[in-house]
């Protein structure tokens, strides 16, 4: 029996790129500075911005919002109950390589369903955060 695999194509530099201008685009409209983090699968930084009149610790925020994203392959907005006490990840280490965090602004990058980076924005409200990551996102065809 012959196994089939299907190739889907990873997330590119210009495909970072152009995702870190979509939610710079989109926290600009709503008058929010943002930091934007885009990471490949394997988590290694393809792109990053933080905008001058930014907090200094938006660009760590945005870049662990990613991390957790990427690595537990989730929008970090659908974690932030499961670390809670009596949560899913409430005993979740975070000695990693990076420690996670969840706070909403996280959002997995899929390709043909498949994971191939995560973006994250630090530097708004969470909320906000979370919706300037999943309108960049959604631009990425």
């Amino acid at each position: 029996m012959t196994s089939t695999t299907v190739a889907v194509a990873p997330l590119t530099i210009q495909d970072a790129e152009f995702l870190v201008s979509a939610a710079h685009r989109a926290a600009e409209a709503a008058g929010v500075t943002v930091s934007v983090t885009v990471l490949d699968a394997g988590g290694h930084l393809l792109a990053f911005r933080r905008d001058d009149r930014a907090v200094l610790i938006s660009g760590e925020t945005s870049t662990r919002k990613a991390y957790t994203a990427l690595q537990l392959d989730s929008a970090t907005r659908e974690l932030v109950d499961a670390v809670q006490p009596g949560g899913l990840f409430h005993t979740l280490p975070t000695a990693l390589d990076r420690p996670l965090l969840f706070i909403a602004g996280g959002v997995p990058v899929r390709r043909d369903g498949r994971l191939i980076g995560a973006i994250g924005v630090g530097g708004g409200a969470p909320d906000q955060d979370h919706g300037f990551a999943v309108a960049a996102v959604e631009t990425l065809v």
